[in-house]
C-alpha cells in the first residue's frame, strides 16, 4: 500500500498546470475532462505519489484555496541536487520567503506556490 495522491485545491484548472508543470517541473499524469470538471493528476518525475488538481466548486472550498495547512508548510520537496533546484525555481520566479538554511535533517527553504500553499524545499 502507498499514498497515491493528494488533493490541492486550485482556482482553475489550466493556471495550476502551467505552474506544477511548468514551473515545478512536474509531469501531467492524466487530464480526463468529465463534463463539468477534469481528473488533472500531476506528479514530480519519479514520484509514486502525485496531487490532484481540483478546482473549487463552491465558496467554502475557494475559501481553503493556499489555507489547505492552515498556514504552515505542509508540502514538503526533496531535490537530488538542492542547490540547482533552488537556482532553477528563483530563476523561473518561485519567490522562496528565506534564504536557504541549515537544519538537522538537511538544507530547506520555504516557498508559496501562486495559490497561497506553502512548501518547504529539501535537500542535504
Amino acid at each position: 500500500m502507498h499514498l497515491s495522491a493528494i488533493t490541492l485545491l486550485i482556482p482553475e484548472y489550466d493556471p495550476a498546470i502551467a505552474f506544477y508543470c511548468g514551473v515545478m517541473g512536474f509531469d501531467l499524469i492524466e487530464d480526463v475532462d468529465q463534463g463539468r470538471k477534469r481528473w488533472v493528476r500531476v506528479a514530480p518525475p519519479g514520484a509514486q505519489t502525485g496531487f490532484i488538481l481540483a478546482r473549487a466548486d463552491d465558496d467554502q472550498q475557494r475559501a481553503a484555496i493556499g489555507n489547505q495547512g492552515a498556514g504552515r508548510v505542509w508540502l514538503f520537496l526533496r531535490a537530488d541536487d538542492f542547490g540547482a533546484e533552488f537556482d532553477r525555481l528563483t530563476a523561473a520566479g518561485v519567490t522562496f520567503e528565506e534564504e536557504p538554511r541549515h537544519e538537522p535533517y538537511g538544507k530547506v527553504a520555504v516557498f508559496r506556490d501562486p495559490f497561497g500553499n506553502r512548501w518547504d524545499l529539501l535537500g542535504d
